[in-house]
């Protein structure tokens, strides 16, 4: 493997990003710490000739417990105790990412906008070139199944379903100004595993705000995966709860690591509210969730086991934050 030629820019700040990446136009690529996109270059996945860095625009490395830069990088928040002690399941979900060596080069925005992902896509040149390339890169038709029109790719990142739950923002930049959208509306239930996105050309994510409510509640992140000691997830399942004495006052369930975008169930959690959480009220979420889920056969376990172990993975989550002392 090797990577091909490409120029690159290293911007000072926002507006001079967007600039560029005006300039530039459709043919570059942000660079933020470059964990995924290098190795995909180097499989000679959809390579652009221009790579706009971001480590020296300095709004991008904001850091606090209610704002977090896109260039922040991961093992700074898996490092944090304050980020442990006030969002457990972002603590959790960061954890997770891959190795400590990849944390530390790995950004906030890099795992949100990480390439989807799909044993027909990640392989090399040759082995795609002997298949028939797929439409995510270089040919017309998907291989997971079998049409010319959508992408199965599935969703990769581990810190977008703890930031749901959160009840996180985004903030992005373009050249029409800038907008603040909750984290669930970044990604696109009504497209593939290309078309992934609520992004305009040239959008740049900036950062995630998280509200201060989101510190007085009880979150958990779990992660299915091959690999414990480095891989993506074939599942993540994140989950917030707020109880006042045996109630149920708030609830958020959402799931990565099965379709083309993370998802939140709101029609299942809501009618929740109000409810004690006892065993039977928590398997019926967990069976709704469950039977809700739609994974492809895309990734290294077959899609049966990972919609079972959704069941499981919130059912363990539900049960163990609703017994946890001083959830309120």
């Amino acid at each position: 493997m090797h990577l091909d030629p490409f120029e690159l820019h290293r911007p000072a700040t926002v507006d001079e990003t967007l600039a560029l990446a005006r300039e530039l136009a459709p043919g570059f690529d942000y660079l933020a710490g470059g964990t995924d996109l290098l190795p995909n270059y180097k499989m000679h996945l959809n390579v652009r000739p221009h790579l706009i860095a971001l480590d020296r625009v300095s709004e991008l490395q904001e850091y606090s417990l209610d704002r977090l830069g896109a260039m922040v990088r991961l093992a700074d928040l898996d490092r944090d105790p304050q980020i442990a002690r006030h969002y457990p399941a972002l603590a959790e979900a960061v954890h997770g990412v891959a190795t400590p060596l990849v944390r530390a080069s790995g950004t906030v925005g890099g795992n949100l906008l990480v390439e989807t992902r799909c044993f027909f896509f990640n392989q090399s040149y040759f082995w795609r070139a002997s298949l028939g390339f797929c439409l995510k890169a270089d040919g017309d038709r998907c291989h997971v199944v079998p049409q010319k029109e959508k992408c199965y790719a599935t969703f990769s990142g581990d810190l977008a379903p703890a930031l749901m739950v959160l009840g996180a923002s985004v903030e992005v930049a373009g050249p029409e100004g800038r907008r603040t959208l909750p984290i669930e509306q970044l990604y696109a239930a009504e497209g593939d595993g290309i078309q992934r996105v609520h992004l305009r050309p040239g959008e740049l994510v900036v950062a995630v705000d998280l509200p201060p409510e989101g510190r007085h509640l009880h979150s958990t992140y779990r992660k299915l995966r091959a690999r414990p000691s480095y891989d993506f997830p074939e599942l993540g399942v994140a989950v917030s709860l707020r109880r006042e004495a045996d109630r149920l006052t708030g609830l958020d369930v959402a799931v990565g690591g099965l379709e083309t975008y993370p998802r939140r169930f709101p029609a299942i959690t809501q009618p929740e509210v109000g409810q004690t959480l006892d065993s039977e009220g928590i398997g019926r979420i967990a069976q709704a969730i469950q039977s809700a889920v739609r994974p492809v056969h895309n990734t290294a376990y077959p899609p049966d086991y990972r919609k079972r172990m959704t069941g499981v993975f919130v059912r363990r989550a539900l049960t163990d934050l609703w017994a946890a002392r001083g959830a309120s």
